[in-house]
C-alpha cells in the first residue's frame, strides 16, 4: 500500500532556489512514484513585498539588500544557472533582469488550488519570470499564465482587479511566519519535518524516503 505524504511548499515567485529546490523535488517525488499518495500544496512568501509593480533592476536591488558587489551578485547569478541547469530548469538573468512585486502572483495561485491547477500555474510563473524574462506583476501577463494554465481569463482578470484572496494570502504568510519559516524554500513534509533550500533531487529523495521508513516504524 502506498503511503501519505503531505508536502507543504512554501515558497515565492521571484526566487531562484525555489525554482530550483520545485524541480529537484518534483524529479525526486517521480523517482519515489507509486510508493507514496502526494498531497501537494503550495503556500506564499513574498521575499520583496513592499516593490512596486514596476520592479527594480535585480543587481541594483541584491546588492543593497544583501550588502554584496555587483562582481559578488554576477558569480552567485552564474553559480544558480549552473544548478538551475542541472535540474532542467532554464535561468535567463543578466544584469539588466528586474525583481518584481509577487502578490497578485500569489493571489491567482491561491485561486488555481480551487481549481486543482495550483501546480501548472507555478511553473509557469517561474518559466515566465526566469527562463522568459517576463513582468510578473503585469495583469496582462498573469492573466495569460492564468489561461495558459487552464484558468479562465476573464475571472482571472476580474480577481486582479478587485482585492480577491489579498487576506488568504496574507494570512497564509503569517500563519508561516508563525511556525518559524523565514527563508525560502521550505518544504515541510506531514506537518513534521522541514526540508530546506533548493536541494538536488538525490537529497529530497533520500530525505522523503527516510521519512516514509519512519513513518512505518511508527
Amino acid at each position: 500500500m502506498n503511503k501519505a505524504l503531505k508536502i507543504d511548499f512554501v515558497s515565492d515567485v521571484v526566487c531562484p532556489w525555489c525554482a530550483i529546490g520545485l524541480a529537484g523535488l518534483n524529479t525526486a517525488l517521480e523517482r519515489i512514484g507509486s510508493a507514496a499518495r502526494v498531497d501537494f500544496t503550495i503556500h506564499p512568501f513574498e521575499l520583496n513585498p513592499n516593490l512596486s509593480a514596476t520592479g527594480e533592476i535585480h543587481l541594483d536591488y541584491i546588492t543593497e539588500k544583501y550588502g554584496i558587489t555587483a562582481d559578488q551578485a554576477r558569480v552567485n547569478r552564474e553559480q544558480i544557472r549552473a544548478r538551475a541547469a542541472a535540474v532542467g530548469f532554464t535561468m535567463n538573468r543578466d544584469d539588466d533582469s528586474r525583481v518584481y512585486n509577487t502578490f497578485d502572483g500569489h493571489r491567482l495561485l491561491t485561486w488555481a488550488k480551487e481549481k486543482n491547477v495550483q501546480a501548472e500555474l507555478k511553473l509557469l510563473l517561474l518559466k515566465a519570470y526566469f527562463t522568459d524574462g517576463k513582468n510578473i506583476a503585469d495583469r496582462d501577463v498573469l492573466v495569460q499564465l492564468a489561461k495558459d494554465a487552464g484558468l479562465d481569463g476573464a475571472e482571472a482578470g476580474d480577481i486582479l482587479a478587485s482585492d480577491r484572496f489579498a487576506q488568504d494570502v496574507k494570512a497564509e504568510e503569517a500563519l508561516w511566519a508563525q511556525r518559524g519559516i523565514s527563508s525560502v524554500p521550505a518544504v515541510v513534509v506531514n506537518d513534521r519535518y522541514l526540508i530546506s533550500g533548493g536541494q538536488p533531487p538525490e537529497v529530497f529523495e533520500e530525505q522523503l524516503r527516510a521519512i516514509l521508513a519512519g513513518e512505518d516504524r511508527e
